[in-house]
């Protein structure tokens, strides 16, 4: 569900857009202003939210783009197999969720984690 729209130009560092229906977070923005009659472009590059994999992109400062809703949740680890059986700590319901092979070596049974839901993807972010 996108709350929002902003523009090219006011994706700052940080901030999290779609690009061809994937979140992701702008890691860096450079504008150039062209000549008498020309409009600005904008050299957008960005990080993935959930895939981790780079982007960039050059788009007129006009170019709208969607803002992801990214909800931050807490979860208690169940089990650990190919993805982590996690249970959430307020609704109390049961998920599988993705984990990167570094963060499961630093989970156990039993322990809190952060998982971030990212227009119906989840994905476990880190160790509480």
């Amino acid at each position: 569900m996108v709350l929002k729209l902003i523009i090219a130009t006011h994706a700052k560092p940080g901030t999290n857009i779609i690009i061809e229906g994937v979140s992701y977070t702008v890691r860096s923005n450079d504008i150039s202003k062209t000549g008498k009659h020309g409009a600005s472009k904008c050299r957008i590059e960005a990080i993935g939210i959930i895939s981790g994999q780079k982007k960039i992109i050059v788009v007129p400062g006009h170019e709208r783009f969607e803002v992801p809703l990214v909800e931050k949740k807490k979860a208690q680890v169940l089990s650990i197999g190919d993805n982590v059986s996690v249970m959430d700590l307020e609704s109390f319901e049961t998920l599988d969720v993705p984990c990167d092979n570094e963060l499961k070596e630093q989970i156990q049974e039993g322990s809190n984690v952060e998982y971030w839901n990212v227009e119906g993807e989840k994905i476990i972010k880190r160790k509480l």
